[in-house]
């Protein structure tokens, strides 16, 4: 695809400064820029590149004035780096814009969707499925029997959505991401063997939810697991059965949420984190990478370490704790000198 600095500047609303053909097909760095692509230059650290910069057209701020010649065609808008996203988002929507049913593919007759639909080859709409309009879904995806997914959502390639799934509207599910699945549940007999608790819940994901590559979420036992609006998983993490998540929390990589744990809203939780089953973490939790949370959680408490202390208290706690090996060895000075005092 190519865009010419005209089109782009009607999209960001922006002014043309040098060729107003010249046209771009892909992005770049701006020190990195070549024929062809587009950049941009938000940060003054990086204006010196500007001069030097092959890039056929840079975005940048309005009241930039270059203090010598560029080659570059200008596009100036109130700001580069909110115009620079606006078209990055511009981008995935023509790129993603695909349309029609690609084949093999398996539809069943009882499924229905809507307007603007694709389905990539070797996909798989089971029964009773029912998708709305401008819905994505790439080739390999499973969709299981009574699926619910609303309008404007993505389904990456490779991804799985298990039986009786409700997606909201605006969702993202990236590849190789498995949405529910059975919950982890088994009882053991006085055999010491295991028998399977049946897994008759679903899962719920609201609107506005992101979901990364390789990331779980277990159907409920009874119930459902749920995802409220907003919610943004990155890859790799564990959302086990019948956990909740409030509204615009953000969890990062290879985090583990056990079972019927309550996260609240606007929570930040780093990566590699382990949240224990059965506990409520309250509204707006900060909790640092590899934090281990065993309790229970208010509003506002910021968390790290394993097991999770209050973050100030775990950074004056580690300042000792780095110094432990001196501090023995005054110690022990202090005994020397104590025995010796007493020997005399």
């Amino acid at each position: 695809m190519k865009f010419t600095a005209t089109q782009i500047a009607g999209i960001l609303e922006g002014e043309v400064e040098g060729n107003p053909q010249i046209a771009v097909h892909k992005l770049s760095k701006i020190e990195e820029g070549e024929q062809g692509s587009l950049t941009f230059l938000a940060n003054p650290k990086y204006t010196s590149y500007i001069y030097s910069t092959k890039a056929s057209i840079t975005i940048v701020n309005k009241d930039f004035v270059p203090e010598q010649s560029v080659s570059t065609t200008l596009i100036k808008v109130e700001d580069a780096y909110k115009s620079f996203s606006k078209l990055l988002e511009y981008y995935n929507q023509v790129k993603n814009n695909k349309i029609g049913v690609e084949n093999p593919c398996y539809i069943s007759e009882t499924a229905k969707y809507g307007e603007g639909f694709y389905l990539g080859a070797f996909a798989y709409l089971g029964d009773n499925v029912k998708i709305g309009d401008n819905v994505k879904i790439y080739p390999n995806a499973y969709i299981g029997d009574n699926v619910s997914i609303g309008n404007n959502v993505i389904v990456f390639a490779g991804a799985k959505i298990y039986s009786e799934t409700i997606i909201g509207n605006n969702c993202v599910i990236h590849g190789g991401a498995i949405i529910g699945a059975d919950g982890f549940g088994f009882t053991p007999n006085s055999n010491g063997e295991y028998s399977k608790v049946p897994q008759t819940g679903n899962v719920i994901i609201e609107d506005n939810v992101d979901v990364g590559a390789g990331t779980t979420i277990d159907r409920a036992t009874l119930g459902s697991t749920i995802l409220r609006k907003g919610v943004k998983l990155d890859n790799q993490i564990q959302i086990a059965h019948n956990v909740e998540i409030g509204e615009h929390t953000a969890i990062a990589a290879q985090t583990g949420v056990a079972g019927s744990t309550k996260i609240g809203k606007n929570c930040l939780i780093g990566g590699q984190v382990g949240i224990v089953g059965h506990i409520t973490i309250g509204d707006r939790v900060r909790i640092q990478a590899q934090s281990g949370i065993g309790r229970n959680v208010k509003d506002d408490e910021a968390l790290q370490g394993s097991p999770a202390l209050n973050y100030g208290d775990f950074n004056k706690s580690y300042v000792h704790f780095k110094n432990l090996p001196k501090l023995a060895s005054q110690i022990s000075n202090i005994e020397k000198r104590v025995e010796g005092e007493q020997t005399k």
